[in-house]
């Protein structure tokens, strides 16, 4: 089989991160497959990068995914990058796949949903009421207001102990710059950003924030971004009262909206907990690969 893998120019631009990427083609120059690689640019993630590799279904197990791989790999090395994340379904061929290309298992993901038209209204609106003595809530479309800026971007640490199994992860460093950024790439890409967020009712500070993102049209499904808070404010079921009050909105907000999907690691009992109580169901399984090199 003759097979021709071209690398491309990525046309998008990402504060935190740029791609490689390549396309894989026949003797007739039929796309057959693609692989993008993600190299994180931000402090303590400079060691990491993230692959995707796609290949026509009819095209498979002719060499092409391999080709693809080593393209990427390849320029991991040349990049300087100590590890390469990758996901699968599972029980799909990628895991298969991933698996015999020395790729180790490192994290296991359940991913769930939430039916809109099956949500328990009455049972949210009843947990938004339960009083949570100390705090308040606060929302916001896109970015977060100037007067919240710094705790927000400071709450992000409530992200840094969330369970990564044996992920060479990294550490994610949060400023009001990223914070910002981030926001913005969501707009760019027409989609809308809504913040529910927990503050210490004594200083003003923002100590939980629960994020989801919703098609433009406000059609289809919505996706949780986020959902944490700070260690030291654990224990009061802030968690569930951010989410109720976002997945409350979202209803109201987007009647078209058919549900809301989240993931979450296996070892994440608690936000697992919390997605359980609120009605998600799970939809399937997911394993994140890594590649040490």
């Amino acid at each position: 089989m003759t097979l021709r893998i071209t690398p491309l120019a990525d046309p998008e631009v990402r504060a935190s991160s740029r791609r490689l990427a390549w396309l894989a083609s026949g003797a007739d120059e039929v796309p057959l497959g693609s692989a993008f690689l993600r190299l994180f640019t931000r402090e303590g993630q400079q060691h990491l990068a993230e692959l995707e590799i796609a290949v026509h279904g009819a095209e498979r197990r002719r060499g092409v995914g391999t080709r693809l791989l080593d393209a990427a790999v390849a320029a991991a090395r040349e990049e300087q990058r100590r590890s390469v994340l990758a996901q699968a379904e599972q029980g799909s061929a990628a895991d298969s796949f991933l698996a015999a290309r020395g790729f180790r298992r490192v994290l296991g993901l359940t991913y769930t949903r939430l039916p809109l038209a099956d949500a328990d209204l009455a049972g949210l609106e009843k947990l938004v009421r339960l009083p949570c003595p100390g705090y308040r809530l606060t929302e916001w479309d896109g970015t977060v207001p100037d007067e919240l800026a710094r705790s927000y971007a400071d709450s992000r640490r409530a992200m840094d102990d969330m369970p990564m199994e044996d992920t060479d992860y990294g550490t994610v460093v949060w400023d009001v710059e990223r914070v910002v950024a981030a926001a913005e790439a969501v707009a760019q890409r027409g989609e809308l950003l809504h913040t529910v967020a927990a503050v210490d009712a004594s200083d003003g500070s923002v100590v939980g924030f629960s994020e989801l993102v919703v098609p433009g049209d406000g059609r289809g499904d919505g996706r949780h971004y986020g959902t944490a808070v700070l260690p030291e404010h654990r224990g009061h079921g802030l968690a569930r009262w951010m989410k109720a009050t976002s997945i409350l909105r979202a209803r109201a907000r987007h009647p078209e909206l058919a549900g809301l999907c989240t993931d979450t690691a296996d070892g994440n009992a608690p936000m697992r907990a919390v997605n359980d109580a609120l009605g998600y169901v799970p939809t399937h399984r997911a394993v994140e690969y890594q590649l040490d090199l």
